[in-house]
């Protein structure tokens, strides 16, 4: 078979591996996003307000209805795929503290 590429089959095994790395690489995202949020929360003191968690939902259902109304007007050519947990395939944010 002359101009036909040959290409490795993917074992199950290999799948199986690669889908373990993308859910460790998963789970680091999940932490370097709620380290950021944290951080945020004790500058701003709201760490040490007593706030009850569907308050605290509610506030930050807000704030991301608020940025994603401006990410539309800013950026209408682009869109961002979201996953079911909400996350964006790109981020888009602006550099924060290390």
């Amino acid at each position: 078979m002359e101009g036909t590429e040959m290409r490795p089959k993917s074992s199950i095994s290999d799948l199986e591996a690669q889908i373990e790395r993308l859910r460790e690489r998963r789970k680091l995202l999940i932490v370097k996003s709620a380290e950021r949020f944290a951080r945020a929360a004790i500058r701003t003191g709201l760490a040490e307000m007593e706030i009850v968690d569907a308050a605290v939902e509610q506030i930050m259902d807000e704030i991301a209805t608020r940025f994603r109304k401006q990410e539309r007007r800013s950026s209408p050519s682009t869109s961002s795929h979201r996953s079911p947990d909400g996350e964006t395939g790109a981020p888009a944010e602006a550099p924060h503290d290390p």
